[in-house]
């Protein structure tokens, strides 16, 4: 699976952090339906792995592990479904097991030295969290120094500011509370949510890059 063609088509990843998932394909098939096939679970607790290994069975989406902190969490991530691996921060250690087993990374990170870390150990893409403590134009600063670096969007990011993030660089941004709500089994809010996140991407995507419509995985 190539994260960074996911990412660089749909410009677009759904960040999943919540205790209980209570229908783990519904809940997945209605983001995927709406134009955001990539979706990372947070693994908040060991129920984490079972709500992958549901949403992974669901046709057409991009299933991954996020909050990954340990070699022994990315394994377990791994053998349940996961095809790519976030960390909210810099953990080589988590980069360094990700590629033995052949997984992707993308590695958190804020400050211009942590972003060189993150390219040095190896991530497949840089999550710049938290992006609203910065504003878009970080990003563009990011790149003077760094211009071929995936960076990704992460914290604070909605509908009318998505757009921003993408115009000032980022390669894609993430979708968290302000698409998924409290509500987990709220399945038909999520999905309009979902829809106008979708929206507000794709009107800020390039010639060449159909926002939610997708590179084979």
């Amino acid at each position: 699976m190539d994260l960074l063609a996911q990412l660089a088509a749909h410009r677009a990843l759904c960040i999943v952090r919540a205790d209980h998932v209570p229908d783990p394909a519904g809940f997945t098939r209605a983001l995927v339906d709406a134009g955001l096939p990539l979706v990372e679970f947070a693994l908040m607790n060991q129920e984490a792995l079972r709500v992958i290994a549901q949403a992974s069975t669901v046709d057409g989406a991009v299933v991954g592990a996020g909050t990954v902190m340990t070699p022994q969490l990315a394994r377990d991530a791994v053998a349940a479904g996961a095809r790519y691996l976030v960390t909210p921060g810099l953990r080589p250690r988590v980069s360094e097991e990700a590629a033995r087993l052949g997984v992707p990374t993308v590695l958190g990170a804020l400050t211009p030295t942590e972003v060189a870390d993150a390219i040095d150990f190896g991530a497949a893409a840089v999550k710049v969290f938290p992006a609203s403590r910065m504003g878009p134009s970080y990003f563009t600063e990011l790149l003077g120094p760094y211009p071929d670096t995936p960076l990704v969007a992460s914290g604070g990011v909605d509908a009318g500011n998505a757009a921003d993030y993408l115009a000032a660089g980022a390669l894609a941004v993430t979708a968290g509370s302000a698409v998924v709500g409290r509500d987990p089994s709220d399945v038909a809010g999520i999905r309009a949510r979902a829809e106008q996140f979708v929206a507000a991407v794709k009107r800020a995507a390039g010639p060449g890059e159909p926002a939610g419509q997708g590179a084979e995985s």
